[in-house]
């Protein structure tokens, strides 16, 4: 059967509810975290970039040679926001938002995947994407108690 299309990459856009501000506060264990996701995609980091900004969060890139992985979490309300965008069939970025995820301690992440680049064969390219919210690990009452703890 002859492929139809093809495509570029795939872009995770993540937005992580209920995180532990402790976790997503500390530039090392976010810098831990997205580094083994990467590692877990079966990406290779090339360059890693983590900086606090006022008053208490993180903004970091890792830049894998298939693409990047970024962030800037917000300890304050619970929240990280992440950036997932792989090129190529020979990662799994599921792996490294699901890792992510879980590492955060997040009680929900509402994720879109964008497929890049895709091609008819005609070198005009464009995008699709999927939309969906997951329930995790802990329950709704202890996402806040996280919050509430740091406020």
């Amino acid at each position: 059967m002859e492929k139809i299309h093809s495509s570029i990459g795939h872009h995770y856009i993540v937005e992580a509810s209920g995180c532990d501000p402790k976790i997503i506060g500390c530039i090392e264990k976010m810098q831990q975290i997205l580094v083994k996701a990467a590692e877990k995609a079966g990406a290779q980091v090339w360059s890693i970039s983590f900086n606090r900004f006022p008053p208490n969060g993180v903004s970091g890139v890792i830049v894998i040679s298939e693409s990047h992985i970024s962030t800037h979490t917000w300890p304050e309300l619970g929240y990280v926001a992440l950036d997932i965008y792989t090129c190529g069939d020979h990662v799994d970025p599921e792996k490294a938002v699901e890792y992510a995820v879980q590492e955060f301690k997040a009680s929900v992440s509402h994720i879109t995947e964008i497929t890049r680049g895709i091609d008819e064969g005609d070198k005009i390219f464009y995008h699709s994407f999927v939309t969906w919210e997951e329930d995790v690990e802990i329950g709704k009452a202890e996402a806040i108690k996280r919050i509430k703890k740091i406020k």
